[in-house]
């Protein structure tokens, strides 16, 4: 990899990581179209890092009013808003953690094949506006009960299917639950933090298994970018959708599909 690369990568990663639209399935169609190959394990744990940067330092004030209840509602001073909004994220998060770890060979194998991931863009995509344009109402997170986390968790299930998109389908499924669309992205993005700070932890620990040269001036330049652009996005998707809604993501993903379809036959 050479800067160029390195830059337009970890764009793609901060721009699409939080956005209905499935990172992985834009990494893949970029790859084709400029012959490359996987960036490799350290280049995409540093860009999930950047992006988990990103998300923590946009939502910094949330994350430590919930840490603080949290905590304090384990030394049993009660529960406010704040904690059970951390623990709705904690439990939201199990599912995708146990099914992970019991189906992560077989998603990294056997799920890849890029009719799976166009056919994954267009039916999700179509879910996602169908709940956007039927069920979306005006709950937001702090209203989620246990029977809405366990709904959104299991859904989030479902991102181990390349072309889901994590944040796509629990944007769906708190869409049908009744939130608002900020609300929906808003709690996409907190139940994010530990998603993506576990990946990178396991990431990590592969990579310290693995023998590689580390590039650290690329390193740096695609973690700075990733976070960066990941922290744009977060604030450009939030106010886009409460203007004009989830629609034009739904258009986008069935014009990607079938692109990859056609690179697929």
């Amino acid at each position: 990899m050479d800067w160029l690369h390195t830059v337009i990568i970890a764009l793609i990663q901060g721009l699409t990581e939080f956005l209905p639209v499935s990172s992985q399935a834009h990494l893949v169609l970029y790859a084709w179209a400029s012959g490359g190959d996987y960036q490799g394990l350290d280049f995409d744990i540093v860009l999930h890092a950047g992006s988990l940067l990103a998300v923590v330092a946009y939502f910094r004030g949330e994350l430590m009013a919930m840490g603080r209840s949290w905590i304090g509602s384990l030394s049993g001073r009660g529960t406010d808003r704040d904690s059970r909004l951390a623990w709705w994220v904690l439990i939201g998060t199990l599912p995708a953690v146990v099914m992970g770890l019991l189906l992560k060979d077989i998603a990294e194998q056997e799920f890849r094949a890029i009719w799976i991931m166009a056919t994954s863009l267009i039916v999700f995509g179509l879910v996602l506006g169908w709940a956007d344009w039927r069920f979306r109402g005006q709950r937001d997170e702090y209203e989620l009960g246990l029977r809405d986390i366990l709904i959104i968790g299991f859904a989030q299930v479902l991102a181990l299917v390349p072309g889901t998109s994590r944040s796509g389908i629990t944007m769906t499924a708190a869409l049908f639950l009744g939130l608002s669309r900020e609300a929906a992205a808003r709690f996409s993005f907190l139940l994010s933090v530990p998603v993506i700070a576990g990946a990178t932890v396991l990431g990590l620990s592969d990579l310290a298994a693995a023998e590689s040269a580390t590039p650290w001036d690329l390193l740096a330049l695609g973690f700075a970018v990733s976070a960066l652009s990941t922290y744009a996005c977060i604030h450009w998707f939030l106010a886009f959708i409460r203007r004009i809604g989830m629609q034009p993501f739904v258009v986008y993903r069935l014009v990607l599909g079938l692109l990859l379809l056609a690179f697929y036959f």
